[in-house]
């Protein structure tokens, strides 16, 4: 049945999130921002061996030497700038704030300083990437909700660890997940003929820069808004289509 995996994926990231608030009774505020510095080295490595992996390619000489070649450069260059100029104008990231400080007054967390900031950052970093694209689409037409089960797997220990160090706004980015999964499971019949494998390798890569750029701001908070950058995924599997 359509929308399993995203009912598993959601499921995964509210568990985590549960052990993660669990956990944090019992670890120290400076455990807690050790596990926090932690996460967010992970994200970083994960968003960039993302993008890494889809920029590089081996190159083998005819005297059999091998070396290394990047590419789609200009591809990264002109999403990232056009699509933060889109998000910084319609600043998506005060609206994912906004989302933030309504779920906050809903939950009766008004005195929760960290709800805000763990359901933005928690959001993104499980709302981007190719994988909620395609295991959606895979879903959708077929049923088969693999790859959201794996994603669900993957996102339960993130948000487990997320949750620990930034408390329980993190468990919520489990509304996004679900409303933007569960649009592209019910338009996959659309999406499908579009999603080629350029248009999949472009979003992957965009995708995978916004991820690393998640794990420097739960480093180093504020370096990036991510949110506001989020456009530049559409115009990367756009760029497939004119170039």
């Amino acid at each position: 049945m359509p929308g399993v995996g995203t009912i598993i994926n959601v499921c995964c990231i509210v568990a985590g999130g549960l052990v993660g608030l669990v956990g944090k009774r019992f670890i120290s505020q400076r455990l807690q921002d050790a596990l926090l510095k932690a996460c967010g080295l992970s994200v970083i490595f994960l968003g960039l061996g993302g993008a890494l992996e889809k920029m590089l390619t081996v190159a083998t000489a005819a005297d059999g030497s091998v070396s290394l070649s990047s590419g789609d450069t200009m591809m990264i260059l002109v999403s990232l700038a056009a699509g933060s100029a889109i998000g910084e104008a319609i600043d998506l990231d005060a609206r994912f704030e906004a989302l933030g400080n309504w779920l906050r007054e809903k939950t009766g967390s008004s005195g929760d300083a960290t709800f805000v900031d763990g359901f933005v950052t928690a959001s993104l970093t499980v709302c981007i990437g190719a994988m909620a694209i395609v295991g959606s689409i895979q879903d959708g037409i077929s049923g088969d909700y693999t790859t959201l089960a794996l994603k669900g797997a993957i996102d339960a220990v993130c948000i487990c660890a997320m949750a620990a160090s930034m408390g329980k706004g993190v468990v919520f980015s489990a509304l996004p997940v679900g409303a933007w999964q569960g649009l592209v499971t019910a338009t996959s019949t659309l999406l499908q003929p579009v999603m080629t494998r350029a248009a999949l390798d472009n979003l992957s890569l965009v995708g995978s820069i916004l991820i690393f750029c998640v794990g420097v701001n739960l480093i180093w908070p504020r370096t990036f808004k991510p949110a506001n950058m989020l456009p530049a995924v559409f115009i990367a599997a756009a760029w497939a289509f004119v170039m």
